[in-house]
């Protein structure tokens, strides 16, 4: 036995399980991923008519020297009342406002596009 095995026990073991559980949540992002993409591919693409309800960004990073990351979410609501938050790029967020009115085409819970109605249709 050596001097240090109680020390070294302790720290191998604690390095171990950090391993883990980094591992364990990377491993479950790409799996959920993985199922949320695949999901995605069997839904049906759906065309309805829906409005703009609400719209919301989500920032991440940015502090110090670091980057920042945004994605952008908006919430359509359909005319029997069910409502969808999808995820979608910056430029057609920034061309909805909420309270539009059109038809919206989404897989799952991935957004295609938002035609919107012209005033007086």
């Amino acid at each position: 036995m050596f001097w240090f095995d109680d020390q070294f026990l302790f720290g191998s073991a604690f390095i171990t399980i950090i391993f883990f559980i980094v591992f364990g949540s990377i491993a479950f992002m790409i799996v959920n991923g993985i199922i949320t993409w695949s999901k995605n591919n069997r839904s049906p693409i759906l065309t309805v008519p829906a409005k703009v309800v609400t719209k919301r960004t989500n920032i991440r990073g940015g502090s110090n020297n670091t980057g920042a990351s945004t994605s952008y979410y908006v919430t359509f609501e359909e005319q029997n009342g069910e409502r969808h938050e999808l995820k979608m790029n910056g430029y057609d967020y920034g061309q909805l406002v909420e309270g539009d009115l059109g038809i919206l085409i989404y897989q799952g819970t991935r957004y295609h596009s938002f035609n919107r109605h012209k005033k007086g249709e």
